[in-house]
């Protein structure tokens, strides 16, 4: 009896095994210090429970792998592919986005019981490939773990909106956790100065490295020269928006942004306390002065950390009351390795003043995952870099995030850049 022909490395299997393992097992980690109450909250239409997050990961890897390539998989619960799935038009109806909250059951530990049954299959299924099945598999393991590594930052950043909802003010973790943590920057702001020119723009997948679909093909841009900040707007500096009344005078504001500011009382950035606001009067004279909500709870404002919590519409805002303007997504592409630049990743993700439009010749994945990126590309605007909640090796310079212009409860702030 002759055996299947082995995958012409095994070592590259047994790696993406233990990659794999690391990142489902981080999801885990993230959620841990949750109860189940805090698991199953969603405090907003645009958020999701972080129990649907780890059900819907495992729920990737079932539907769009095992279901495909794993002879004989017997599904886990086939009511779960209505529950779980995003937003897979192909793939039938699902239960709408904004009752998620509603989903008390399957309870947690079922959750679990479900990324233990499909972990155990996808792994078995990685140790049985041939080197037909791991040229089949691989890139689609491989871009479920990317895709999960997107909703651990979701955990973080919709679990933080849900707990600002809270009057406890709540922390999500303790103060000397060993999530990343930002770097103070204490210098005052310069500008690098580029000459732009013809720049290449975009992911090279020559290497086999990762990229999304969005992130290519690499092309070529014209940029004319311009002037870019070498870190990025700090508490510090936005308070001096706040304090000369910017959310009160016009002028700054693009007119969609003016509008929301007067419909939603917008005064400060999302999770900012003011000076004597009722849910600070527990901290006595503390109460006195700013305070920002974050994920280690209530804590005096820091005028040396990068702002955060800033929609679009903000950050073009205060870029116009400085006199700078905001890079767009290929500027800042192009200054990622500028001498003197700092805070590129791991800090705030950055708003630019590009759309999200495909790239020229852009195709989407085959398959289902066609639906993965593409379908968005019309009214949102990209953000670049990484940010604290971002996981580790998660980020690159070619990586496009993307909101709506009026999305304030990610880790979103700004850096400036000007017209030389």
């Amino acid at each position: 009896m002759t055996l299947p022909e082995l995958i012409f490395s095994s070592p590259e299997i047994h790696a993406l095994q233990r990659r794999y393992r690391e990142v489902r097992e981080y999801s885990l980690a993230l959620a841990a210090p949750l109860s189940d109450e805090d698991q199953c909250i969603q405090s907003m239409a645009e958020t999701s429970p972080t129990k649907w997050h780890l059900a819907h990961t495992t729920w990737f890897f079932e539907t769009l792998l095992l279901q495909c390539h794993a002879q004989g998989y017997q599904v886990f619960n086939p009511r779960f592919e209505y529950l779980f799935n995003s937003y897979y038009d192909a793939l039938g109806p699902r239960h709408p986005r904004s009752q998620r909250g509603l989903l008390t059951r399957p309870a947690r530990q079922e959750v679990h019981a479900y990324r233990r049954y499909v972990d155990h299959a996808v792994l078995s299924l990685m140790s049985q490939a041939d080197t037909k099945l791991w040229a089949d598999i691989e890139p689609i393991i491989t871009l479920g773990l990317q895709h999960e590594q997107q909703h651990q930052e979701l955990i973080l950043t919709d679990m933080l909106h849900a707990l600002s909802c809270n009057p406890l003010q709540p922390a999500y973790r303790a103060s000397n956790t060993q999530l990343p943590t930002q770097a103070m920057q204490t210098n005052p702001m310069h500008w690098i100065e580029l000459a732009g020119g013809a720049v290449d723009i975009g992911h090279d997948n020559s290497d086999g490295s990762f990229g999304f679909d969005n992130e290519g093909p690499r092309h070529k841009v014209l940029l004319r020269p311009y002037a870019i900040s070498d870190r990025l707007v700090t508490c510090g500096d936005y308070a001096q928006f706040v304090a000369a009344n910017g959310y009160l005078r016009a002028d700054p504001w693009l007119s969609d942004g003016w509008a929301i500011v007067q419909a939603q009382g917008w005064r400060h950035p999302a999770y900012w306390l003011p000076p004597n606001d009722p849910r600070l009067f527990h901290l006595g004279e503390a109460a006195h002065q700013w305070h920002v909500f974050g994920l280690d709870g209530l804590q005096p404002l820091d005028p040396n950390a990068p702002v955060s919590q800033l929609s679009f519409y903000e950050a073009a805002a205060y870029a116009q009351w400085v006199g700078a303007r905001l890079p767009t997504e290929f500027e800042w592409e192009a200054a990622f390795a500028a001498p003197g630049i700092s805070q590129m990743t791991g800090h705030v993700w950055q708003w630019t003043r590009s759309s999200y439009d495909p790239y020229p010749g852009f195709k989407p994945l085959a398959g289902v995952a066609s639906e993965y990126n593409g379908k968005f590309m019309v009214g949102q605007l990209v953000l670049r870099g990484g940010s604290a909640a971002t996981p580790a090796g998660h980020t690159r310079s070619t990586y496009r995030n993307f909101f709506p212009p009026s999305a304030r409860w990610q880790l979103s702030g700004l850096r400036l850049a000007r017209d030389l």
